[in-house]
């Protein structure tokens, strides 16, 4: 059986065609998603809605063409932005990203507006999820009149692939929101009331792995998070595994059969009735881009052009790299660290560096910084790597923190994200911090190799039933 996998991303476009039988990718196509519309507002980040989907219809309409034997499309897409739709399922706004920052912006008291909502009615919503934009475009009467619901990006395309007027979330994606409990699979419908909401605006949720329609006669299922896609594309269904994920931000999942609160982690409805740990660093990968913007600005300044730096970096790591595991050995990770190891430094320089350049889900007014500095190691190559080692100790910290509350421990650790798969020091620094084996997937659209190992999982039963009839 054949499936295809849709991610819409926000800098990207992706699909793939997965071979189920095999767990083998036959085709993949990536393309740029340059939908972000200039506002002027810094920290504003808004997409085109229409533009994404007709780019990812489009890829669906190549791929099937080239595939006829298709099964069934599965979505995925990234999570917590929301766009409203009318009540005949069409647009009537622009896609608010998770990168969207209003809801960090001061009130007329000077407390983020995250702060009023949590004053209201006692709700955590983390600056960017799709519920406090809708809270804060309410209220500052910004939201469309003519707006019949939310929904997110993929939800959206599944919407325009089948012809519904009314989004169907899955659990992953409501989650994403905010004002969900992950345990009872349900919306906090009465905290949108206590701010004199109208709760009709939430969308249908679904715990399983629903069709909403078809498309070219193909089965079209709703859309996961793609975090939770990226984990079964990556790490698949087993147990014991972890995904760490460096893209834009970074993210360290974790399985759990039940349902746990841990303070830091989120915990995210998955496929299967099973949740995810989830543990998010906003910088993750972009404070390897903020340092190469740095030593691309000196080139430049120096006379030496606006060049590319990562190669050079990426030497001047190895270089550190090499030194290091010299001076100090291999004796990192926390299966061979007691579990108070917060704080440890690992580049056996002294020099550190924390990566919360962008802020945290609970701060955002969280910084990062650079200590230890001393004649001897403030060089390039220290800060390159000591850099690296701050991306994988921000992550570590958080699943360390779920080790000793859960008593889950992973033996492997799978690994997604460009931020990743390009840097094999980074890789390396995660396999020591962590002290499992780490393993990059074959397919470097792990997200959508999820979506249509999903849609696999949908449509399995239709297809054993009607090749073996009783």
């Amino acid at each position: 059986m054949k499936t295809i996998g849709i991610d819409v991303g926000t800098t990207t476009v992706s699909a793939v065609v997965f071979d189920c039988g095999r767990n083998a990718v036959l085709e993949s196509r990536t393309i740029a998603n340059d939908s972000f519309i200039e506002t002027g507002r810094p920290w504003e980040r808004i997409q085109d809605a229409e533009k994404i989907t007709e780019k990812a219809v489009q890829l669906s309409e190549e791929l099937i063409g080239r595939h006829p034997d298709t099964a069934a499309i599965g979505l995925t897409g990234q999570m917590h932005g929301i766009l409203y739709v009318d009540a005949a399922g069409r647009a009537v706004s622009p896609l608010y990203t998770w990168q969207d920052r209003r809801c960090a912006l001061a009130e007329a008291d000077g407390r983020p507006f995250t702060e009023w909502i949590r004053e209201q009615c006692g709700a955590e919503i983390p600056v960017g999820y799709g519920l406090g934009t809708h809270i804060w475009l309410s209220r500052k009467r910004q939201a469309p009149e003519n707006a019949a619901s939310i929904c997110t990006a993929a939800d959206y395309l599944g919407m325009a692939l089948t012809g519904r007027s009314h989004p169907l979330l899955h659990t992953s994606m409501a989650a994403s929101l905010g004002l969900f409990r992950a345990d009872t699979g349900q919306f906090q419908a009465e905290t949108l009331k206590r701010l004199g909401l109208d709760a009709g605006i939430l969308p249908e949720v679904t715990a399983g792995t629903a069709v909403l329609g078809h498309y070219r006669g193909l089965p079209v299922t709703a859309a996961v998070g793609d975090n939770q896609a990226s984990f079964l594309g990556a790490a698949g269904y087993g147990a014991n595994g972890a995904l760490v994920n460096v893209g834009t931000g970074g993210q360290i999942s974790v399985a759990s059969d039940r349902y746990v609160q841990i303070q830091g982690i989120e915990t995210r409805p998955f496929t299967g009735g099973r949740f995810l740990l989830v543990g998010a660093s906003l910088c993750g990968g972009r404070a390897y881009a903020v340092l190469e913007r740095f030593f691309r600005s000196y080139m430049e300044a120096a006379g030496c052009g606006n060049g590319e730096q990562y190669a050079v970096m990426g030497k001047l790591a190895e270089a550190a790299e090499r030194k290091n595991r010299e001076s100090r050995g291999r004796e990192t990770g926390f299966l061979r660290e007691e579990s108070g190891a917060e704080g440890k430094n690992a580049t056996g320089s002294g020099l550190k560096v924390c990566t919360s350049f962008c802020g945290s889900r609970t701060d955002p007014d969280l910084r990062g910084s650079v200590t230890g500095l001393d004649e001897d190691n403030f060089t390039p190559e220290n800060l390159i790597y000591g850099l690296l080692c701050g991306i994988a100790e921000e992550l570590f910290q958080m699943y360390a923190r779920i080790c000793r509350e859960t008593g889950i421990c992973a033996r492997m650790l799978a690994a997604s994200g460009n931020g990743i798969r390009r840097n094999p020091v980074l890789q390396r620094i995660f396999e020591d911090r962590f002290g499992v084996p780490l393993r990059m997937p074959d397919c470097v659209e792990e997200a959508a190799c999820g979506a249509a190992a999903n849609a696999a999982e949908a449509v399995a039963g239709k297809v054993l039933a009607e090749n073996h009839p009783a």
